[in-house]
């Protein structure tokens, strides 16, 4: 192996290990006005169909330990984001959006949107159809190797859930 691209199998290896830390340093494709933090523009993509979840549900969801998304609740329930209800013969309470937090997950979603097209429109050679299409096929051959060595789980909540809205 040359030391130009140790400890990489390949220059190819090693660029595109390159091109997805460059990927994971963005804290994401946003505009620079949106009001939500990350983790409550999350949530609510997940409370984005319509169903309130329970703590533990979006938990498993956002791939998240408890106590990170409990913070993370109780803090957009402060700023009015979300709230919690009680629900008859049960012992956990329910999540939803408020109406704010709706109006501001719309608000946001549409200034992310934007920003996405303006990728896309400087997106050369290629195209949003290709990206997504590689894109998901990594992440689908990522997954089935961290199934086959036992090196991390993966929540097919999430997955869908990603898939749905998120993506």
């Amino acid at each position: 192996m040359s030391e130009d691209h140790a400890p990489w199998q390949s220059p190819v290896h090693r660029d595109l290990a390159a091109e997805l830390l460059r990927m994971s340093r963005r804290r994401s494709l946003v505009h620079p006005s949106v009001g939500l933090e990350k983790s409550a523009f999350a949530i609510l993509w997940v409370l984005s169909d319509g169903r309130p979840r329970t703590l533990r549900e979006l938990t498993e969801e956002l791939e998240l330990e408890q106590s990170t998304v409990n913070r993370q609740v109780n803090a957009a329930i402060k700023h009015g984001y979300l709230e919690r209800f009680e629900v008859e013969d049960s012992l956990s309470k329910l999540i939803r959006p408020t109406e704010l937090g709706r109006e501001a997950f719309k608000r946001d979603g549409l200034l992310r949107a934007q920003r996405l097209e303006q990728v896309f429109a400087d997106l050369a050679p290629g195209n949003p159809e290709a990206l997504l299409h590689e894109l998901r096929a990594f992440n689908d051959a990522y997954e089935r190797t961290q199934d086959r060595h036992g090196t991390g789980e993966r929540n097919e909540k999430s997955d869908e859930g990603l898939k749905r809205g998120l993506a």
